[in-house]
């Protein structure tokens, strides 16, 4: 899973790591939301499609909803990408899809080649993506050949046409296993990326391996000319120090939400810390922020993973070790509620290690996710 739980094997018992005490806790105050609370106008949870392609692609992670119209993508479409193969193996996933809300259909958008020139280990798609207003999709990789990080590569980001086709591939040392929920500023011409790295230092997994104090969120500052692929021309590090832990069933535990607030503030889902954190002037700084600033921590989180903010400036949370979705307010810091999005009790606790993507309708009625132990499309309405 992602910064968070960066990878699953579905079907791989989970562990109880939460308490019954404080499941028990947090599945009441999800009661207790009030209208006043942005998951509150939420009680319908229709699953919409399965995310499996033809090769049996399997896993989704990344969720994203097309800004625009160009090549095979419809505006209001909602892509998804697959981070396992069809033997399920995590960090060999090759395809993203794309469903039409409008028709109910889905389709085929790209299939990358397993093995990339310019990216290193190969190809295993994250939930590092994003749509820009001028067509182009980017897309993270960290892949691994054997489906656990005893073989994780370095990975890339993999720049995409309209049509799916690959048109530039970005790598590098400060570009180390891209993932975590892309956050970006879009001006058409220029563009700048905010994306998580959870891959430097990170070994075979093992029993209660430690976690590696290395994670960093990095700003890529974009030039975009007509007909043809944007171009970096900057690279920042604007955080630093955050968690990654390479984990037997997970995958990789690290550093995965990324989203900015209203005042340009960009928040973090810091998974290995259990918490949420700020990084201020993250478009402007010239440096570092390092841990940023804590705006919540344990309560209702449970390794957090996705992040989306809310039309009124609040903060979604997915958690990691349950199915549910917390509502914050970052100003404050106040845990405003959680409610279930996948009380599937074949998980313990419910719903475990199934949340990843979440993206929020442009009409700002319907959430996407995704269940990956299922391998779905689900809308929150």
């Amino acid at each position: 899973m992602l910064a968070f739980y960066i990878g699953k094997a579905r079907g791989v018992a989970k562990r109880a790591l939460v308490s019954v005490a404080l499941l028990t806790l947090t599945g009441a105050v999800a009661q207790a939301a009030d209208s006043g609370m942005f998951l509150s106008r939420f009680h319908h949870h229709p699953t919409l499609t399965s995310t499996v392609p033809e090769n049996g692609d399997q896993n989704p992670y990344a969720i994203v909803i097309a800004p625009v119209s160009a090549g095979l993508i419809a505006k209001g479409d909602v892509l998804v990408d697959n981070f396992n193969n069809s033997g399920n193996l995590q960090g060999t996933g090759t395809t993203i899809v794309d469903y039409n809300p409008k028709t109910q259909n889905l389709s085929l958008f790209a299939t990358i080649p397993a093995r990339l020139d310019g990216c290193p280990g190969g190809v295993g798609l994250t939930a590092a993506m994003a749509m820009l207003k001028t067509g182009w999709v980017i897309v993270g990789s960290a892949p691994s050949t054997d489906g656990t990080t005893a073989t994780l590569g370095a990975g890339c980001l993999v720049v995409l046409d309209p049509t799916g086709k690959v048109a530039a591939v970005w790598s590098g040392p400060q570009i180390r296993d891209p993932w975590g929920n892309m956050a970006v500023i879009d001006q058409g011409a220029t563009a700048t990326l905010f994306v998580s790295n959870a891959g430097f230092g990170v070994g075979a997994p093992t029993d209660n391996a430690p976690v590696i104090n290395k994670a960093t969120v990095l700003r890529l500052t974009l030039t975009v000319a007509k007909d043809k692929p944007p171009v970096i021309t900057s690279q920042t590090v604007v955080a630093d120090g955050l968690g990654e832990q390479p984990d037997k069933s997970v995958f990789l535990i690290g550093p995965t939400g990324l989203t900015l607030g209203p005042d340009g503030t960009l928040y973090a889902s810091d998974a290995t810390a259990n918490r949420i954190i700020a990084i201020s002037d993250a478009a402007t700084r010239s440096g570092s922020a390092g841990l940023g600033r804590v705006v919540t921590q344990g309560g209702f989180l449970q390794h957090p993973l996705a992040l989306i903010t809310t039309p009124e400036g609040h903060l979604i949370a997915t958690n990691a070790l349950n199915g549910q979705a917390v509502e914050v307010d970052p100003t404050s810091g106040k845990q405003l509620c959680a409610q279930w999005f996948d009380a599937d009790k074949a998980q313990t606790p419910p719903g475990s290690g199934d949340l990843f993507g979440i993206a929020i309708a442009p009409s700002g009625d319907t959430v996407y996710y995704v269940e990956d132990d299922v391998n779905t499309l689900v809308a929150a309405q």
